[in-house]
């Protein structure tokens, strides 16, 4: 069952994206620096992110950090992304808000022509990334875009 409403992030919801990054309160002293992070990297185009809201409340949120890689062999985008910031409140999980959320991140990860998206996961998470499409490599996990003729 998924909320009323997804939306874009804009950059009045640096401080919500915050949070969701350093949710745990020792960490507390980091989201006012990644808040001013967020809220440019939106202005700048290289963060996109997206909002699950029911009625007013933030209850998850996803986004994508468009990272400046350069062509490499086999690969002629300029661009890497990561997937960051996957955050779904206690109340509202295992409802498919951050499988729709990561979907909308590999959306503009496509539409802006990047075709290797990485991300940091647990445990816990693998499965749901895996059923996107990542593969796991070491700590971390990828997506790619599918080529007519690779596997």
């Amino acid at each position: 069952m998924l909320p009323a409403a997804f939306r874009p992030a804009t950059s009045t919801d640096a401080d919500t994206i915050a949070l969701h990054r350093y949710s745990d309160e020792a960490d507390a002293h980091e989201r006012p620096i990644y808040a001013v992070w967020v809220a440019d990297a939106l202005r700048r185009g290289v963060y996109v992110g997206f909002l699950a809201v029911d009625g007013e409340e933030v209850v998850a949120g996803a986004g994508l950090t468009l990272l400046e890689w350069g062509p490499s062999r086999g690969d002629p985008s300029p661009f890497r992304a990561r997937v960051v910031n996957v955050w779904t409140h206690p109340g509202h999980r295992r409802r498919g808000l951050a499988r729709e959320l990561v979907t909308r991140c590999l959306g503009a990860a496509q539409e802006r022509g990047v075709s290797r998206v990485g991300l940091g996961t647990s445990e816990l998470a693998r499965p749901l990334y895996g059923a996107l499409g990542f593969r796991a490599s070491g700590a971390e996990m990828e997506w790619r875009v599918a080529t007519p003729g690779r596997g």
